[in-house]
């Protein structure tokens, strides 16, 4: 993995999203025209773990800063089933919250307090698509905000998870002696 990466994605909804990624410093910012400003930023001297692009999963070493005010990030551990791999964004300031959460190996789907606004796909390397959910009238229909959110939690945690029973093997397996 590239310690330092930027990478633009041309997203369909909001246009130009500049995404940088910084594996070894452990930072992340996220910023495009007309969305608000995201950063992710590790705490310093937190063990690296290489398989998460921001370098931890322990939202106590994590920070999240959205145009400057901080939000609640909670990553879970990720283990043993794609529900483990959820990353959780809970906004004081706009009293709600948001979900990533892997819907297949490659992908994860954003979800805005239970409903569904569209899915991501990220290798981990700092480039992101997403594909926004449209049709569903008014209440589900993205905002700025729910981008920013939503690339910024892909870049930082990569999408996607492996089905239940292979987690549960590789994990059984790592046990054998």
């Amino acid at each position: 993995m590239d310690p330092f990466v930027y990478v633009p994605a041309d997203d369909p909804l909001f246009g130009a999203v500049g995404i940088e990624l910084d594996h070894e410093a452990g930072t992340l910012g996220v910023s495009g025209g007309g969305l608000p400003t995201v950063e992710i930023r590790r705490a310093p001297g937190t063990p690296l773990e290489t398989h998460v692009p921001i370098g931890t999963r322990d939202p106590g070493r994590l920070t999240l800063l959205v145009d400057g005010a901080e939000e609640t990030l909670r990553p879970a551990k990720g283990f043993l089933t794609r529900r483990s791999y959820r990353v959780e964004v809970v906004s004081g300031t706009r009293q709600c919250g948001h979900l990533l959460v892997p819907d297949s190996l490659g992908t994860s789907r954003l979800l805005r307090d239970g409903r569904r606004l569209g899915v991501f796909t990220s290798t981990g390397d700092g480039k992101v698509t997403a594909e926004w959910e449209t049709g569903n009238g008014a209440k589900n229909a993205p905002e700025p905000y729910d981008a920013s959110v939503g690339y910024a939690l892909a870049a930082a945690f990569g999408t996607g998870a492996e089905p239940m029973w292979k987690l549960t093997l590789d994990a059984a397996l790592d046990l054998w002696p």
